[in-house]
């Protein structure tokens, strides 16, 4: 059974879904990541869906929308943000799917 609506665990549970399946949003990479080519790029997505390390430092809300990878050396930020179906404006409601788009960004630590 899922959480209600406007709960921590229940942004969370859609915000690893949509991480780790790109179920439910879409996923932006960055020019910066693009530019060091497909197999840092490749390493960069699949880094971002396995991560697990998930603390009170780097995830004070507990929804699991933010994260730090290391690839090839390299510092790499990721982040999901929450829009409106139709991407204007921020969602009313981050824990209902039917009124969220979420969005995935992919940067070097630098482009952040």
């Amino acid at each position: 059974m899922n959480a209600p609506l406007h709960t921590a665990s229940r942004i969370r549970e859609l915000n690893d879904l949509f991480r780790t399946c790109f179920i439910g949003g879409r996923v932006l990479i960055t020019e910066g990541i693009i530019a060091l080519g497909d197999t840092f790029t490749s390493g960069c997505v699949e880094a971002v869906r396995r991560f697990t390390d998930f603390s009170a430092d780097n995830d004070p809300y507990g929804e699991h929308d933010f994260g730090c990878v290391t690839v090839d050396n390299r510092k790499v930020f990721w982040k999901i943000d929450y829009y409106d179906r139709d991407c204007r404006y921020g969602s009313e409601c981050p824990a209902d799917p039917a009124q969220t788009t979420r969005v995935l960004t992919i940067m070097l630590a630098s482009e952040y």
